[in-house]
């Protein structure tokens, strides 16, 4: 069996005939979490296509808007759960402007997927930990279903989810809802809580460390979140003894093209599009510009 960054770096997208060529996609749910930050569920126009797609949790798509251009979105869904693909979208730009004016129904482009992934096949038989802060839940879910759905291939799972307030945090019913499972261990927490209904914890995001007994040697890390949740999250996992290459990380840089032609998103000798987003932490010290 290939050691983690063998398994990590192995991975090629499946490229179609024009890789630049984007597949038509209809709109089929927009479903607004927060403000400006909305989940596009998706679905490509042909069945074939619909059927036979396929990612790993991690991965991303470009997605073009008629008009408007293309930008590199996580891919928020699992893979065991095909024919559609979710999109949590932050609007930002020009692209993602003209997205939140779409509706159902309407069309988009689709590129992909692109990117790494996590290397799941290398995560079963251990325990997982996935981190997030913010905006890092995004490309976090679809590991989160991905382990879920295939519950029997994993040891313990647990989850830590820190947001500024309630308002703020996103999949916030999906995630509450999933504090009753007995399979999983889900803390979420927010730095206050003006409404004071939030049902589980108010303290910052690092202090849920401090709620869950971990086994750094059969526990593998995955994060996500602005830097200040790597910096801080980072620390604690080093005091407790996880190794580098236990430790993986969601990094995003801009991407333009999502096969590592333009070279936009190069850190060093390495691509993001192509030897990411996901990192082990052993990288990032090798290539201290990617965080």
């Amino acid at each position: 069996m290939p050691r983690l960054s063998e398994a990590m770096t192995a991975y090629r997208p499946v490229l179609a005939a024009n890789p630049y060529q984007p597949l038509p996609a209809h709109i089929v749910r927009i479903h607004r979490m927060v403000p400006d930050n909305h989940l596009f569920t998706l679905r490509f126009a042909d069945d074939r296509q619909a059927t036979e797609f396929r990612h790993r949790p991690g991965q991303f798509i470009m997605l073009s808007v008629p008009g408007a251009g293309e930008a590199p979105i996580s891919i928020s869904s699992s893979p065991t759960r095909p024919q559609v693909l979710e999109l949590c979208v932050r609007r930002t730009g020009r692209v993602t402007d003209a997205l939140y004016r779409l509706r159902s129904t309407d069309v988009v482009g689709i590129r992909g997927p692109y990117g790494n992934g996590f290397p799941v096949e290398e995560l079963a038989g251990n325990d997982l930990l996935l981190v997030a802060g913010g905006l890092g839940m995004a490309p976090l879910r679809s590991l989160l279903w991905y382990a879920l759905d295939s519950r029997d291939h994993y040891g313990s799972i647990t989850l830590m989810y820190g947001g500024r307030t309630p308002a703020d945090m996103l999949f916030r019913d999906e995630l509450v809802s999933l504090a009753d499972r007995p399979d999983l261990t889900c803390l979420l927490s927010v730095d206050r809580d003006p409404d004071g209904g939030w049902p589980q914890q108010i303290c910052r995001l690092p202090e849920l460390f401090e709620r869950v007994r971990l086994q750094p040697a059969t526990t593998y890390a995955a994060i996500c979140g602005p830097p200040i949740v790597y910096r801080l999250v980072l620390k604690r996992l080093l005091a407790l003894g996880f190794s580098k290459d236990r430790i993986l990380m969601s990094l995003e840089r801009r991407m333009k093209c999502g096969i590592g032609m333009c070279g936009h998103c190069s850190v060093g000798y390495r691509y993001t599009c192509l030897h990411g987003p996901i990192f082990t932490y052993w990288d990032a010290i090798n290539l201290p510009e990617l965080v």
